[in-house]
């Protein structure tokens, strides 16, 4: 193998990393909606962090070894894709941090309400169901599903 191939190699592994870690937290983050044990509600975000993990060694994956990709094979740095990829990887970064604060917070109000009775709470409820954390977490999942298929089709290469 050349360097070309471990580049795209590990570049892809990190893509694999984004992607999976993705689709857990999703799925994670699904599965709390369905709940209503605070308890419940704290394990699944706690669960969620482990694909927050994922999610940050591959965008450092990809990010790193993309870059490195573009010099050796000797893309220009101008081109529409490779900008739009960045410019996305960026904003997903954006989403994902913030929806993450937010979810952070909620998981913290879960843990207290868990260790205080472990009743349904209108409060933990009404974050789970808040429109702004659910667009910042499902908007980051589907940026990073965008910058998979710039990645896929190279639109202009």
């Amino acid at each position: 193998m050349d360097t070309y191939d471990w580049l795209l190699f590990l570049h892809v592994t990190g893509a694999f990393l984004v992607l999976g870690g993705a689709v857990m937290a999703g799925i994670f983050n699904f599965a709390a909606l369905q709940r209503e044990r605070p308890s419940e509600i704290a394990v699944l975000f706690r669960l969620a962090r482990v694909a927050v993990i994922a999610i940050g060694a591959g965008m450092v994956l990809t990010l790193g070894f993309g870059l490195w990709l573009v010099h050796q094979v000797g893309y220009g740095w101008g081109q529409t894709w490779i900008v739009l990829a960045l410019v996305l990887w960026v904003l997903a970064n954006a989403l994902g941090g913030i929806g993450g604060g937010r979810e952070k917070r909620t998981r913290q109000l879960a843990e207290r309400l868990a260790s205080e009775g472990d009743a349904p709470s209108q409060e933990l409820s009404a974050r789970l169901r808040d429109p702004v954390w659910l667009a910042l977490s499902w908007g980051s999942g589907i940026v990073i599903v965008a910058i998979l298929a710039l990645m896929i089709w190279k639109p202009g290469a």
